[in-house]
């Protein structure tokens, strides 16, 4: 992965590698100021040339995949033809908390609901309150938000010239309605792209009607064409090439009349959207929008565009690469890299006591969220030098008022290490994270 590089002044450089940043640190002209993404500090440079870098983001329900590339265009003088070169610095996988978000605001909506109904009267509010314009509720808006920080902080490491976004994953007024759609998506090299991608997602990536995976699958209509079933998705579903060709032009009834089960469970799915897609498409253009707040152009492209370019490359599939494959590309180099993944953990809570099932207090927390200087939840090396628990341990710490902490480690959770022995490594900023092993060749 590309080490990001801020000079003396800390304006950020072009990115390194992990050899030539490793060289820098040991002879003592740099020094690290940031861990995720890690990046480190000149001691004796102020500025240099740049280069584009470009940061692309696949957003989804999830995860968003980020990829930041070095761009380059290179100009055939005969045909005057464009040509779009991408070179993969890094590869980050942002994974959501939305759905945790949503059960919180569950529970807690449950809770306020016991005590105002069954204990005390409190007059109904919600007529009081209004929503303004573009409100999102805090599970998507947290997507938004996030990817935002995230597009900041590396504003902050790396000279980021422009930005791409996936703007929707699936258009499903184009999918109902293909008429309305474009020339490029009716007769140009994305025919078909869309379509199949929402499919392929929406059923899981197995025949409909034995289930079997990882086996080439067919576009099949429920109710025949010849029996006047129409284009829309709706109508769509996947198919193995045995199932499709023995259920030919025979109505859904018929075909799996001895399995009545699975004939309710495919009707019903079929007029079921796709969950994952009408989330993404209720963000798209919030997070379009605040893109665009960030000072640099905005490349905005379709779902379809970036299944394309990944199966015409022959690159592997990922939110990352994905996100490599945003928007108009011609070639993708360095691909092949490990990805540091970030998972949304939060900072905490305000609360400051255990409830019962009914919403009642039964036991309070520690009035602070600091002790002796270490937050849970920060990143800590333990030097223990005596007693039973001799060894040097690296993990996240879980902090306790009398002192005695909890560190967790990539194999087990080690209890009672006297804070003494702690070392900052780096604070808790909301975020955990690991790193992916690349693609063995």
């Amino acid at each position: 992965m590309a080490v990001f590089v801020l000079d003396r002044q800390k304006k950020p450089l072009m990115p390194c590698s992990e050899k030539r940043a490793r060289r820098l640190l040991e002879r003592g002209r740099a020094v690290v100021v940031k861990r995720y993404p890690f990046a480190i500090r000149l001691k004796d440079r102020v500025g240099g040339e740049l280069q584009p870098i470009r940061v692309k983001l696949d957003p989804g329900s999830k995860q968003t995949g980020v990829a930041i590339v070095r761009e380059s265009k290179n100009i055939d003088t005969e045909t005057g033809e464009i040509t779009r070169k991408i070179n993969i610095l890094s590869l980050l996988h942002l994974h959501h908390r939305g759905l945790a978000i949503s059960a919180n605001l569950t529970s807690r909506r449950a809770m306020r609901k016991r005590r105002r109904n069954n204990l005390r009267y409190r007059e109904a509010r919600f007529d009081n309150r209004t929503k303004p314009t573009g409100w999102l509720a805090p599970s998507l808006q947290h997507r938004v938000d996030t990817a935002i920080s995230w597009i900041k902080k590396l504003q902050r490491v790396a000279p980021v010239t422009a930005l791409s976004q996936e703007l929707v994953r699936f258009d499903l007024q184009q999918l109902e309605s293909p008429e309305i759609s474009g020339i490029e998506y009716q007769q140009g090299e994305l025919q078909g792209y869309e379509v199949r991608k929402y499919l392929l997602d929406k059923w899981d990536r197995k025949c409909a009607y034995c289930g079997v995976e990882q086996v080439p699958l067919e576009i099949e209509h429920i109710v025949p064409k010849s029996a006047g079933g129409s284009h829309q998705v709706s109508n769509l579903t996947l198919a193995c090439i045995p199932c499709n060709q023995k259920k030919g032009s025979q109505a859904l009834d018929i075909f799996l009349a001895k399995q009545p089960q699975l004939l309710q469970k495919i009707k019903a799915q079929a007029q079921q959207p796709l969950k994952d897609a009408a989330a993404v498409n209720s963000t798209r253009w919030a997070l379009a929008n605040a893109l665009k707040t960030t000072g640099n152009p905005v490349e905005l492209a379709s779902g379809g565009r970036t299944q394309f370019n990944r199966i015409r490359l022959d690159i592997p599939k990922s939110h990352a690469l994905d996100a490599a494959c945003v928007g108009i590309v011609d070639t993708v180099q360095d691909w092949n890299k490990p990805t540091l993944e970030i998972k949304c953990t939060g900072r905490g809570s305000y609360q400051r006591t255990r409830l019962d099932k009914f919403g009642f207090p039964r036991g309070y927390l520690m009035r602070s969220k600091s002790a002796f200087g270490f937050q849970t939840g920060d990143m800590v090396k333990a030097v223990v030098t005596k007693g039973k628990k001799v060894g040097e341990y690296v993990g996240r710490v879980a902090i306790r008022a009398s002192g005695s902490f909890n560190i967790t480690t990539l194999i087990e959770t080690i209890q009672g290490i006297s804070h003494k022995y702690c070392q900052m490594i780096s604070r808790n900023d909301g975020y955990g994270y690991s790193l992916q092993p690349k693609i063995a060749n």
